[in-house]
This record gives C-alpha cells, structure tokens and sequence, in this order.
C-alpha cells in the first residue's frame, strides 16, 4: 500500500483535544465556584473552541454536564478484592466517601444534577452501581449469598451521596465502612 493510500490515524485528533479542552474548563469553571451561570458559551470560551462546537457536541448544558461527570466517574474507584463481601463493600464505602469529600467532586455532582436531571443523575451513579454489582456477582460466584444490588444501592450510595450533596458534613470513611454493618449485620 502506498503512502497516498494508507489510511493515517490521528492519535487523539481534534475530536480528542476539543473533548478534553471542553471537559477541563467545565471542571475550572466548577472549581472556581463563581455566582456566575455555567453555560455553553462560557465553556467554550475557557476551552478555547466556538460555541457551536460544543453545542453541536452536546446540546446543552446539562447533556455537557453528564458527559463530564460519566467520564469523571467511569473508573475512578477500583473494585476491591479483600476475600470477603464485607472487606470489599467496606474499603468501597471508605473510599467512595473519600472521593465525594474532594469539593470538585461535588461541584461537578451537584451541578449535573442541578442542570442534567436524571441523566445527570445516573451520570454521577451508574458506574458507582455497577461495582456494587460487580462485588455482590462476586459473593454469588464464591458461594454467598449477597444482598440485592437494589438494597446495597439503597444502604450505602444512598446515605453516601445523600450526605456529600445536600449536607454540609460529607461523611467520613469511616463512618462509610460502618453502614456495610446496615447491610450485612
């Protein structure tokens, strides 16, 4: 094949650096914590791109937002793999809270829900719940018998981030490891 015909690959290309840029100013925008309303044309200003790039992309905001906030939380906490269900979900927990102490963190939460509704939810959640169900998979294959993912949703993500969202005292990892005790008493 010659050199005229053979298909090159950008690595990362354009598409890669405008998905980053965009990412990186909404997460600057977040940090600064200012009065002023996150939009599209801001964001794109920060990234240094034409708003029609990124409402092209996107949308709209809150589509922007649960973008971020998926690829923010897609694989930021590692399943752990202790031996035991109980020692999984309690470094999880531990670490889960660590994470939604990091003031960014909750920005980016609190404003994909805020802007994303459901979508943004899920966003900030869904990757979350599939650990969760990869541990209790885990405690089936080995012979246990788990909770539910419903239930393990409902007695550790739910008082995580109900915690870290809309009070002012997010909760400590070890008060995290403790409602592990809820669940498998």
């Amino acid at each position: 094949m010659s050199a005229s015909t053979a298909v090159q690959s950008r690595p990362g290309g354009r598409s890669a650096r405008v998905r980053a840029a965009v990412h990186r100013a909404v997460e600057e925008l977040l940090a600064e914590d200012t009065s002023e309303a996150l939009t599209i044309p801001i964001v794109a200003a920060r990234a240094g791109v034409h708003a029609t790039t990124v409402y092209r992309r996107w949308g709209s905001i809150g589509d922007l937002l649960a973008a971020v906030a998926a690829s923010r939380f897609s694989g930021d906490i590692v399943v752990p793999d202790t031996g035991s269900l109980r020692g999984d979900l309690e470094q999880w927990a531990g670490d889960v809270a660590t994470d939604l102490q990091d003031p960014d963190v909750l920005a980016l939460i609190r404003a994909s829900i805020g802007s994303g509704g459901a979508e943004g939810a899920c966003a900030c959640s869904t990757d979350r719940r599939n650990q969760l169900a990869a541990m209790i998979e885990r405690e089936q294959a080995r012979g246990g018998t788990p909770p539910d993912v419903e239930q393990a949703t409902d007695l550790l993500l739910g008082p995580l981030y109900y915690r870290a969202i809309f009070t002012s005292a997010p909760g400590e990892p070890a008060w995290a490891r403790g409602l592990v005790t809820d669940l498998l008493p």
